[in-house]
Parts: structure tokens; C-alpha cells; sequence
């Protein structure tokens, strides 16, 4: 809705208004182009007047006569590259959105800029957008992409780290978080764990929102902001959680498909970029390989299967496309019919909208064809991500690295000895193996023998992995063994419903033998733990301590009491260091 009104020239768009929409320019970063792509296809940029969008840094030409909508950080560069563009009198009018606040300073470069260029009465409008975040689901939101690995659990828990860093990244944290709640138009209660980088966060996030809500002339809390209407007249929770009181969850192998097409595909702001794989047997002896040819597909909201499926175990979903398809096939026939009615052979779907104010016989056929195609599309797609996840599954032999990991972290009875895992050679890559076998040693009670360990390393080394994840892991396990009680995760382990052979019938193109159907049994994991104590109001050791914060009240009284006695409806969960899908979809079932 923010990025929506902010095409629009900062003015709400009319409903139903008629008419063509002002035509203009794009102009955004790489920032910008993050927070962007995820939610506004091409198609919807034009539909709101978008003819062009270009980034900042790119060789434009003058197009004199429209208006161009900017939106990007306030960076040095960035500024002085708009200034730039007034000097070169590139466009008819300029409205200048920066993502995160611009500082006074900049804002006077600019004024003398257009001063110089003598352009002031182009500059329209500029505002601050408070936009510093990105949207990937109507629930999940991430911080940002292009300089995350500024703010990853590495960068955060570096042991060389200075102070001032630490300073930069807590405010880069909170920039965005603060960005977050302005859009959401709510002021939240704050919780966090004491003596974490969580706590840094919190600490600084009830400052900002402090001095924001004081300054009642600016506030971006008041009057109509976007987000008035949106919440209940209850504050949501923000819980933020540190990364370190649970680091067996991101290393843990995955069963449902949203978390396994990130960790085994390439999956990034809700694309995924496959290389699709040309058949081996096709090219002669000797011959050349074939080059591999990327593909890149969008996994979205408007995506019905991937909406159904994101959060099912993988069998399940192997098992969906194929009724699809074949209500697919039965459907084909008829398009077939439909395309030589219209004449029309291939799929050219810009024909087929030409057509579309033809004759009467074709108005049914065109008003069911695309949507037949796009029905289409979405199985090819889910096909063909499924097939690469299936490939990573079976090659390193997931499925057992998944129920393996499983018992550990639950403590049950393992069925074949981890150094066995360790070494046999088919399964998995070196990366597997030291997962599994940090996910071993952080989950263990009593750390392993220093004669064991060395037995593990040797293997792990003969096994091609680098053990300096271990030894940071030895050393933080060594550090929170005193800060705190090892982590429960339930004591669930996934149910085999024996081999897919039996499930799946013989016309599916997933050849599963051989992969455990492995269903899961729904426990909550410490991040959800947390969330579901604090959300309900429940006394519990893992979060009595944890800190309160209420930007509202006047003086920061640093009570941990909490002093609102009823649960919350809604809530924020924003682990600092990183969350996961996994913790994503546990959260997400804990909702159900």
C-alpha cells in the first residue's frame, strides 16, 4: 500500500477512479529495487503509469516531458547522482523518495543543487518513506539484501568485533525495524532477552520510537498514517530474539518445501534460479556438454499451489502436482480446440490478447485460455522446482539427514552410530556432515570426549570438511554452558509412513523410491517457545527475565514486569542475527 501510494505521487489512489494513470519514470537503486521486486510484478508498474524504471546509477537519456518518481537511500552517491540528473534537466519533474530518513545535511546538497540548476520549481516533493525493509509474504519481512552479510549472525558475533561496529549495526538493525513500525502505523511492546545483541537492539529500537513520539509536531505515530486503520486498538508484542539461544534450527536439514527450495536451490527474494539440467544420454560420446541454461522462476502470493504447499512436507508436495497435472491434461484437449478455433498454433499468448475483442464465439474461449496457461505455467514451474529439490534429496540423501537430526535433537534412540553417518561417503556433502555433527554437539547434555572428538574430526576431515565451524561452536558451547540450560526441542521425531514407492502411483513423474515419507509431527521450537510464553502472558524460567519495554510510557522505567496482564493478539518475532524458514513455518503452524 506504501509503495502503491508513493507511485502515485504520495497522494492514496482513487478506487475506481477512470481514466489513464499519469505516465512517469522509475528511477530506484538496488535498495530500492529489493524492496520493490517482491511485491510489484512489471505488469502492476504499468498498471500504476510506470512506463521506465531504471536504476540510479545506470546511463539514462533526458525524457523532458514526464515526471520521474525516485526511490532510493540517502547515500552520498546516490545524492550526488540526483543532483546530477537536476543539473542535466533529465526530467519534467522530480519526486525524491528516500527509503530510510535523509539527513538535514544531504537535504541542503540537494536544495543547492536545484538552486544551481535552477530547478527548484521541478523538485515536487520530497519525502522520507520509512520503507527500509522488505516485504516477501503478507507475514515475513527481512531487513534487506543487498549488504546482509553487514548484518548476519557472523558480522554480529564476530569475537574481533569493535565497538563502533557493533554501533553501526545495531542502528542499521533498528533503522529498519523502526522503518517497519512506521509503516505498520503501531507502537509496540518491546520484550528481549537480557545480555544479547537482541538487547542492544531493543535498547536503541524504545530510544528512537521514544524521541519520535515525544517530537509531537513530526511524529510519524499520529494523524493519518498509513497504518491508522490497520491494527486493532491492542499494540502488537515485539519479541526479538537473539540467534544464540537456538543455532541447531538453522543447521538443521528441512522436510517441508519453502525451507528446502532455499537450502538446497538458489532462492532469494522469492525467486528461484534453477540450471536446468540437459539430459545426460542426448549428446554422443565425446561431444561437448551442453550448456547448462538458467531458469529463473517467481514464487508469489497470487501462486495458489505454492500458497497450499509452501509449509507441506516434501512427499506431500510431490504428490500434489500430479493430480494437478492431470486436471491439467484432461483440460488441454480443450485448449488445443480452442487455439485452432482461433487459429492460433503455439502458445503466443500476445496473439491471443489481440483477439480478445474478436467475434462471440471467441470471448468464451479467450476468457479461459489464459487462465488455462497460466494453470499451466505454475505446474511446469512447481515440476521443475520440485525435480531440482528431489535431485538435491536423493543425491545426499536428505531424507535421512532430516530424521536423523530430528532424533538427535529430540534425544531418542539413534538407529545407526553418527560416525557411521560421518563416513559413509554417499551420503551427503561435506557441508551435511558438519551440520549434522554440530547439530550433535550443540544438542549434546555432556560434551563429547576430547578421545571421541578427535575420532569425529579425523573423520569429518577424511569426509573433506573444514572444522572451523567446530571450533567456533566448541567455544560458544563452552560460553552459554554458563549463561544458560541447554535448549529442549520437544521430544518428537517424525513418522515414517514407510517408502513413497507405495504411495505414489505409477504415472508420476517423481521417481521417489528409495525417500522416507517422513510426515511431521507439529512441536514448537524455542523461537515459537518464546513467542507463545510472552504472547500469553505464561510464567515460564526460559523468558521470566526477559526485559519490557513501552516506548509509550514517559520515563523508560525498565521494569520487566509487564504491566498490560492480557495476552496479545499480535505479534512480531524478529530474531537478531537471523531467523529461518524453518522457524518461519513452525511459527506459521503454532498460528493454525
Amino acid at each position: 500500500v506504501a509503495l502503491k501510494r508513493m507511485l502515485n505521487f504520495n497522494v492514496p489512489p482513487v478506487k475506481n477512479s477512470t481514466g489513464e494513470p499519469v505516465w512517469k519514470v522509475l528511477i530506484y537503486d538496488r535498495f530500492g529495487q529489493d524492496i520493490i521486486s517482491p511485491l510489484l510484478s512489471v505488469k502492476e508498474l504499468r498498471d500504476m503509469g510506470i512506463t521506465l524504471h531504471l536504476l540510479l546509477h545506470s546511463d539514462r537519456d533526458a525524457i523532458p516531458d514526464v515526471p520521474a518518481v525516485y526511490f532510493v537511500m540517502p547515500t552520498e552517491e546516490n545524492i550526488d547522482r540526483m543532483c546530477q540528473d537536476l543539473r542535466n534537466q533529465l526530467y519534467e519533474s522530480y519526486y525524491l523518495n528516500f527509503i530510510s530518513a535523509i539527513s538535514r545535511s544531504k537535504l541542503e546538497d540537494i536544495a543547492n543543487a536545484a538552486i544551481g540548476a535552477n530547478a527548484v520549481t521541478q523538485v515536487a516533493k520530497v519525502f522520507d518513506q520509512y520503507l527500509n525493509f522488505i516485504t516477501l509474504e503478507d507475514d515475513m519481512f527481512v531487513l534487506c539484501n543487498q549488504n546482509k552479510e553487514l548484518v548476519s549472525y557472523r558480522a554480529i558475533n564476530r569475537p574481533d568485533i569493535t565497538d563502533t561496529e557493533m554501533e553501526t549495526i545495531m542502528d542499521t538493525i533498528v533503522d529498519s525495524l523502526f522503518c517497519f513500525f512506521v509503516t505498520l502505523g503501531a507502537i509496540p511492546i518491546i520484550r528481549c532477552s537480557r545480555g544479547t545483541a537482541a538487547e542492544m537492539v531493543a535498547v536503541k529500537l524504545d530510544k528512537k520510537l521514544r524521541e519520535n513520539l515525544r517530537d509531537a509536531r513530526n511524529s510519524l505515530f499520529t494523524g493519518d498514517t498509513l497504518g491508522a486503520g490497520q491494527f486493532s486498538f491492542q499494540r502488537p508484542l515485539l519479541v526479538l530474539v537473539d540467534r544464540n539461544i537456538d543455532l541447531a534450527t538453522p543447521l538443521h536439514h528441512t522436510w517441508t518445501y519453502q525451507a528446502l527450495v532455499h537450502d538446497v536451490l538458489d532462492f532469494h527474494l522469492n525467486r528461484v534460479n534453477l540450471e536446468e539440467s540437459t539430459g545426460m544420454e542426448s549428446s554422443p560420446a565425446g561431444a561437448r556438454p551442453k550448456k547448462k541454461n538458467k531458469k529463473s522462476y517467481d514464487l508469489t502470493a497470487s501462486d495458489k499451489f505454492w500458497q497450499k504447499h509452501k509449509g507441506s512436507p516434501f512427499p506431500e508436495v510431490a504428490e500434489s502436482v500430479q493430480p494437478e497435472l492431470e486436471s491439467y491434461r484432461a483440460q488441454e484437449d480443450e485448449v488445443k480446440r480452442l487455439k485452432s478455433i482461433m487459429g492460433i498454433e503455439g502458445e503466443d499468448e500476445g496473439a491471443i490478447s489481440m483477439l480478445s475483442d474478436n467475434t462471440a464465439k471467441l470471448t468464451s474461449a479467450v476468457s479461459s485460455l489464459p487462465e488455462l496457461l497460466e494453470k499451466k505455467r505454475l505446474i511446469d514451474l512447481h515440476t521443475n522446482v520440485a525435480t531440482a529439490v528431489l535431485e538435491h534429496i536423493k543425491s545426499r540423501k536428505l531424507d535421512v539427514y532430516f530424521e536423523y537430526e530430528e532424533k538427535i535433537m529430540s534425544k531418542s534412540t539413534l538407529d545407526k552410530s553418527l560416525l557411521d553417518m560421518i563416513s559413509d561417503p554417499d551420503a551427503g556433502t561435506p557441508e551435511d556432515k558438519m551440520r549434522l555433527f554440530l547439530i550433535y554437539y550443540i544438542s549434546s547434555a555432556q560434551v563429547p570426549s576430547e578421545i571421541d572428538l578427535e575420532q569425529y574430526k579425523k573423520a569429518l576431515m577424511d569426509a573433506g570438511c573444514n572444522l572451523a565451524p567446530l571450533s567456533y561452536i566448541k567455544q560458544w558451547k563452552a560460553f552459554t554452558k554458563m549463561a544458560s540450560a541447554p535448549t529442549s526441542y520437544g521430544n518428537t521425531t517424525p513418522k515414517p509412513l514407510g517408502l513413497f514407492s507405495r504411495v505414489m502411483n505409477t504415472g508420476s513423474q517423481f521417481v521417489m523410491e528409495g525417500v522416507k515419507n517422513l510426515v511431521l509431527k507439529q512441536q514448537n521450537l524455542p523461537v515459537t517457545r518464546i513467542l507463545d510464553n510472552l504472547m500469553e502472558m505464561k510464567s515460564n524460567p526460559e523468558t521470566d527475565d526477559y526485559r519490557y519495554f513501552d516506548p509509550k510510557m514517559l520515563r523508560g522505567s525498565d521494569s520487566s514486569v509487564p504491566r498490560n496482564k492480557n495476552p496479545f493478539q499480535e505479534a512480531i518475532v524478529f530474531v537478531v542475527g537471523g531467523g529461518n524458514y524453518i522457524e518461519y513455518q513452525n511459527l506459521i503452524d503454532y498460528i493454525k
